[in-house]
Parts: C-alpha cells; sequence; structure tokens
C-alpha cells in the first residue's frame, strides 16, 4: 500500500488557484482525458488540504497492486520536464509501462478503480453532512415551527384575552352608568321626600308656634 503522501506528489492540488499566466507554459492536466470524471456540485468551494488529504488516504488504503494507474501517472510526472507535447508524453510514459507488462485497458480500468473509491468517500462524506444538516439544520427547523406553534396560539390566548378585557370594561362601563342613575334617582327621591316634609311638616310647626301665641290658657 503506498503513502497517501506518495499519492499527493503525483497530483497538482493548490488550496489557492492563481490566475493562469499568459506568459508561462500551459500546465498539464493531471488526469488523463480517458478517465470519467466525478461529478462536482454546483456550489463553488475551494480545494482543501484536509479534504484532499481524507481522499488521497482512501485512495491509499484502496491501491491495487502491481503495475497501475498511479504507477503510469508517476511515469507520466516524470517526463513533465521534457519538451514533448501531451500525446507524445502520453505515449512515453506507455512505452515505459509496456515494460511492466501494462495495457491501455488495465491503465483506464485501473484509474477508473480510483474513480470509484474517490465516489464512494462522496457517499461517506454527504451521508455523514445530511447528519450534521439533521442536527444542525432541520432539528432547529422543527424547533423553530414548535416555536412559532406556541406563538401563534399564545398569540390567539392574548386576542381573546384583550377581547374578554374589553367586554369586561364595557360591562363595568355599563354599571357604572346605573350606579349613577340610580343614584341620581335616589338623590332625587330624597329631594322630593324632604320637600314633601317640609312643606307638611312646615305647616303643622307653624300651627304649633302660632297655637302657643294666639291660644291662652
Amino acid at each position: 500500500m503506498r503513502m497517501w503522501k506518495n499519492i499527493k506528489s503525483l497530483f497538482i492540488i493548490e488550496e489557492d488557484v492563481p490566475e493562469a499566466s499568459t506568459d508561462g507554459p500551459v500546465a498539464p492536466s493531471p488526469v488523463a482525458r480517458v478517465v470519467e470524471n466525478p461529478s462536482v456540485s454546483q456550489s463553488k468551494g475551494k480545494v482543501t488540504e484536509q479534504f484532499t488529504e481524507v481522499l488521497l488516504r482512501a485512495m491509499s488504503e484502496q491501491d491495487i497492486e502491481g503495475f497501475d494507474y498511479l504507477e503510469f501517472k508517476k511515469s507520466l510526472n516524470s517526463l513533465r520536464q521534457m519538451e514533448m507535447d501531451e500525446a507524445t508524453r502520453y505515449q512515453s510514459a506507455f512505452a515505459m509501462a509496456q515494460t511492466m507488462g501494462a495495457n491501455p485497458a488495465r491503465l483506464v480500468e485501473t484509474a477508473q478503480h480510483y474513480i470509484e473509491v474517490l465516489k464512494n468517500e462522496r457517499a461517506k462524506f454527504g451521508e455523514a453532512l445530511a447528519n450534521q444538516q439533521k442536527l444542525q439544520v432541520e432539528d432547529k427547523e422543527q424547533e423553530i415551527r414548535q416555536i412559532d406553534e406556541s406563538i401563534k396560539a399564545k398569540a390567539a390566548q392574548i386576542q381573546q384575552l384583550q377581547q374578554d378585557i374589553e367586554a369586561r370594561q364595557k360591562e363595568s362601563e355599563a354599571l357604572k352608568t346605573q350606579i349613577k342613575e340610580a343614584m341620581d334617582k335616589l338623590m332625587a327621591t330624597q329631594s322630593d321626600f324632604a320637600a314633601s316634609f317640609e312643606a307638611l311638616a312646615g305647616q303643622i310647626i307653624q300651627d304649633v308656634e302660632n297655637m302657643k301665641q294666639f291660644l291662652k290658657k
């Protein structure tokens, strides 16, 4: 099994990709065109050392014995500094690979093997990401829905209480009006009684005074 760091040296991996220079030669493609490329996310991300190491370790753990795509990749890299076009570089590397019993079908097959390894890692990552999404997003969204329902219920209770308060306030005002009307009626009755009393009693009192004055023993 190859060390993952040895595999890393076979690929051009840059965490921060600078703008392509128009002065120097164009860097060769790090992956053979005959290999199916894995699909990528629509969101724009960046290459990180952490995830690159995870993927390379997986490739290292699933390393194929004998001369495979990675050995061919090593031969390609050894020719990178030589002045030759892409086709010549691949053909020259394959000439060396043939001495080790390699053939195009075997190289493509083993390259596809590593693509499948990477896809498996992507699937595991997707599952882990989904679990984290459930913990960090979906569960909290459910909690938000519960809070919103609680707020809605309490708002309805508040509205009902407000309506009850307004109704009781109207009842209170009605009772106050009734009390005032009753008091006004009682006071009027009291005044009428007092006036009637004064009128009648006044006459009697006057008669008493007159009798004391005018009637002698």
